[in-house]
């Protein structure tokens, strides 16, 4: 048997022939098809502007950094992410305040965060784990009630919903990924959406080392330069993302929605065949629909230890089928324990989750033998943990 991957990008012939055509051009940054790219995320997000970067984690930095958040200032995020989302707080040198998960959606909690709400806040970092948006428009109101801004940490979510609304339209601004393992891929890359026009133009400069943004291409695709590009305003990134990427970014749009929905049929498969397994939580969402599905995350019941939960993982892996422990929390990482002094227990629920999940192989050509494979084997590992259990 050959390996399943836990996830594994949906590249076709249009990817492959944007991408040379963009090598062709002799045009390979900052050119029309990172414009044309930037128009189909607003249009798809309903926003007035978009701004193509070099990665999720980037746009997340450029969003907090356009902000004003800085020393002294909080901001409230999860526990239960990527360490991307919490690594950008400390970029801007503010400080994360971690709260505990809601256990179904595994978002953040929203009146944990406004309890957690102090005249030192200056922002509210939300993640919309695994591409489940719920209470993300509780969580702009809340902003909205205290006067501070929402970010929208959408890089797991794009294509996704949340009671009509567009993933990525929650924010006063909001951050896309393009990973190899997200919905659409650039290989890496990622988009911050706005609708404020002064901070669309502030990202602009920051992502180009604080170059004065001229909105049009400079001369430089045509073998000369102009003087603006060597003004510089700010202090600013090399954050741009290449003509190469966005090429590719263009394509995979454009088949969005057919991948999409193959990513909903797998989920859909999943649900089917795991619905009998009592010792197993599955994902949830108030409407399957709404979700754009970048993984399909199971987790185990609380008879279950983490010990347990890894042999599972181990075990499967011994049989060629590519699982991980999605998410471990970020405050017990050993670089926030040094920093911060955190502990196990500080965050229970984010925890007690962590501790029990597993992300199964989930990406848009995995075929029904496969998911039969994954289905059996995980079957089989857990009935394996109960046999080992000590008789009481």
């Amino acid at each position: 048997m050959s390996v399943i991957p836990l996830s594994q990008p949906d590249i076709s012939h249009l990817e492959i022939q944007s991408v040379i055509d963009a090598l062709r051009s002799g045009r390979l940054t900052s050119g029309p098809r990172q414009a044309r790219f930037e128009e189909m995320i607003a249009e798809r997000t309903g926003r007035s502007h978009a701004v193509a970067v070099s990665s999720g984690t980037a746009g997340l930095h450029l969003v907090l950094r356009g902000l004003d958040v800085g020393p002294g200032d909080e901001v409230i995020t999860t526990p239960f992410s990527f360490i991307a989302s919490a690594n950008s707080v400390l970029y801007v040198g503010a400080t994360p305040i971690f709260v505990d998960i809601d256990p179904r959606s595994l978002n953040l909690d929203p009146a944990r965060v406004e309890a957690a709400i102090t005249p030192k806040t200056k922002a509210i970092l939300a993640v919309e784990v695994f591409g489940n948006a719920q209470y993300m428009d509780r969580l702009a109101q809340i902003a909205r009630n205290y006067e501070i801004p929402l970010i929208e940490d959408a890089c797991e979510g794009l294509g996704g919903s949340h009671h009509g609304a567009p993933v990525g339209s929650f924010g006063r601004a909001s951050v896309f990924g393009f990973y190899h393992n997200k919905q659409i891929t650039t290989g890496e890359g990622g988009m911050i959406v706005t609708d404020d026009d002064r901070l669309a133009d502030l990202f602009r400069t920051l992502r180009n080392h604080g170059r004065i943004d001229q909105k049009t291409p400079d001369s430089i695709g045509a073998g000369g330069f102009s003087s603006a590009r060597l003004q510089h305003e700010c202090l600013g990134y090399s954050y741009r993302l290449s003509e190469m990427a966005c090429a590719l970014g263009i394509a995979q749009m454009e088949r969005l929605d057919t991948m999409l929905e193959a990513r909903r049929r797998l989920a859909g498969r999943y649900m089917q065949r795991l619905m009998g397994f009592g010792d197993l939580i599955l994902p949830n969402a108030e409407s399957p629909d709404d979700m754009s599905w970048f993984v399909f995350v199971v987790r185990l019941s609380d008879q279950f230890t983490q010990v347990e939960r890894d042999r599972v993982i181990d075990g499967m892996r011994r049989h060629d089928i590519c699982v991980a422990n999605y998410f471990p929390c970020i405050h017990l990482q050993p670089f926030y324990r040094e920093q911060f002094g955190f502990d196990r227990g500080a965050l229970p629920i984010a925890e007690s989750v962590s501790q029990r999940s597993i992300a199964l192989p989930f990406f848009n050509q995995m075929d029904e033998t496969q998911v039969e494979l994954v289905v059996h084997t995980l079957k089989v590992m857990l009935q394996r943990e109960q046999l080992l259990r000590p008789e009481e």
